[in-house]
């Protein structure tokens, strides 16, 4: 059976309230699954059911309180709950993609640089960066007289477009994706839709928040509740 591409196993977060005389707020607790390549698992359940913490674990952005998360990385496992900042540095800039629903980018910067700067981080070169970043700009119907511009001036569907392009240049072989479709026409949806069909294709093992009933649906291998890791429901 082929490895996983990734594993979480025990995963817990809880968050202390330091404003709030140091209150203890659990969030998720032993928290299990894998993602696999060539898969979209899909992460379910109502608003505050910790979806978000679990996709935030993963890239490293919250710390965790118990539990590991074991990442193919370089021909070997690493874990990376234990893992210190220069090594999840290496591990977003190799192995995991991440589409968050804002875009957090340097003022002043326009967005075919934006969308191109993941690869030239990689050592891409920049005409060839550009020239890709120019045709999944086009995809995502982002109109080229937009290009040079920042994306702070945008309407909030306008970045999101360039948040797609941006999570969607790499070849990353794991890619988190949290609501990409959340600002989305319908017919943008349909063209993420098929974006992450050919990720899939490619072999990449995805992970996502999607509210949409119908792109879930769409996308979906793999479908956890996030309910069942809740410790407020374990305790009810």
């Amino acid at each position: 059976m082929q490895t996983p591409a990734l594993t979480v196993t025990g995963l817990g977060k809880t968050f202390t309230m330091h404003l709030r005389g140091g209150i203890q707020l659990p969030v998720v607790a032993n928290t299990r699954f894998a993602l696999h390549a060539g898969t979209c698992t899909v992460l379910g359940g109502p608003s505050g059911a910790g979806k978000s913490s679990v996709l935030k674990m993963l890239y490293g952005n919250y710390g965790t309180s118990a539990g590991r998360i074991l990442v193919s990385h370089r021909g070997r496992e690493v874990d990376l709950a234990a893992a210190g900042p220069r090594t999840i540095l290496e591990l977003r800039r190799e192995t995991i993609g991440y589409v968050s629903q804002f875009l957090r980018v340097v003022p002043r910067i326009g967005a075919l640089d934006i969308v191109a700067e993941p690869l030239v981080e990689r050592g891409a070169d920049r005409v060839e960066a550009a020239r890709r970043a120019g045709e999944l700009l086009s995809r995502v119907n982002l109109p080229e007289r937009l290009w040079e511009l920042p994306p702070a001036t945008f309407s909030g569907g306008e970045q999101q477009r360039v948040n797609i392009a941006r999570g969607f240049i790499t070849d990353h072989p794991i890619l988190l994706l949290d609501e990409p479709t959340a600002s989305l026409d319908a017919a943008n949806r349909d063209v993420v839709v098929e974006m992450i069909a050919e990720k899939k294709r490619a072999g990449v093992a995805l992970l996502g928040i999607f509210h949409d009933t119908e792109i879930r649906n769409a996308v979906a291998d793999v479908t956890i509740d996030v309910t069942g890791f809740s410790p407020a429901r374990k305790a009810a």
